[in-house]
């Protein structure tokens, strides 16, 4: 079985009495991409910050490569990867000048990780270019140099917090292919975003925050959330989606060609629905589990939240 990266138990955070985030408790294997899925202001950053020892919790504890993140905060910043949602580079400076300033602040053997360095802007195109200043890049070359600084310490764990908030689709695929590369590398990425479609392409696992921790699951397990089946019939499944609506737990239809996707609170009423399609004449040819949408699932989950 892989180590823990990340072991968080019953984290919490407040600011002047008010709470950002509460009781939140996950955890994250080694060379897991997990997301922390949320809308703004959901307390995602915060967490981020606690598990990179930028803010002390008000409650709670948690472990990162086995670094407490209250009594091994300084250790763990030197430990960890992060690429926040600006990425903070000097513009004056060229890119080389922004790596070499954060490779000295770290006390890293300045040839070996500038040798890294150089390796890394190869690997994301921007070779050639590291003496322009960082002013002068597009959005999405400052996200890739914001992203070789966040790794070029070699770090096992690495949070991306809206590694493509406002660029451009050319950009953002381009960055979400870093993304990609990294984790193939076998590292630990933290992705904190509320695009869906990015995470459901990057990541095994998420977490779904608003203030508490709404769910954690495969991204293929909560797309399955409210026990959705798909049904293939013989013929024309609209003419049996009213049928299917009129039974005593009254669940919901979708009707597509020969297709007839039923939507049931519970799985046990799965064959009832089956038993009511075939009295009613209908000839059933497989009975699958379906899969929301995971936009669906997420605004249902945030919803409940509100609760």
């Amino acid at each position: 079985m892989p180590d823990l990266a990340i072991d968080a138990r019953a984290l919490s955070k407040s600011f002047g009495g008010r709470p950002a985030v509460e009781g939140l408790s996950f955890q994250v294997q080694e060379g897991e991409v997990f997301g922390l899925l949320g809308p703004n202001g959901a307390g995602k950053t915060t967490t981020v910050r606690m598990l990179t020892g930028l803010l002390t919790p008000t409650t709670g504890a948690a472990t990162v490569l086995g670094l407490d993140v209250r009594t091994g905060a300084e250790q763990l910043r030197r430990s960890v990867g992060l690429l926040t949602e600006q990425p903070g580079l000097y513009d004056r400076l060229t890119a080389e000048e922004n790596l070499r300033f954060f490779i000295k602040l770290n006390e890293l053997d300045e040839r070996a990780a500038w040798a890294r360095a150089v390796r890394y802007l190869e690997r994301f195109g921007l070779g050639g270019r590291e003496r322009e200043p960082a002013g002068s890049y597009s959005k999405g070359m400052r996200q890739k140099l914001a992203i070789v600084r966040a790794i070029v310490h070699e770090p096992k764990v690495i949070f991306l917090d809206e590694p493509t908030s406002g660029l451009d689709p050319e950009a953002a695929r381009t960055v979400r292919d870093a993304v990609a590369e990294l984790a193939s590398e076998g590292r630990t990425i933290i992705l904190c975003s509320h695009n869906l479609p990015e995470v459901e392409r990057l990541c095994a696992r998420v977490g779904v925050v608003k203030g508490k921790l709404l769910a954690v699951s495969t991204v293929r397990a909560l797309r399955r959330q409210g026990a959705a089946v798909a049904v293939r019939v013989e013929g024309d499944a609209a003419r049996f989606a009213a049928l299917v609506k009129a039974l005593p737990f009254a669940p919901g239809s979708l009707a597509d060609g020969e297709v007839l996707t039923v939507t049931v609170e519970k799985d046990q009423d799965v064959p009832e629905v089956i038993a009511a399609l075939v009295k009613a004449g209908a000839r059933v040819h497989s009975v699958v589990p379906a899969e929301r949408p995971l936009e669906e699932v997420y605004l249902d989950l945030v919803k409940g939240g509100d609760a």
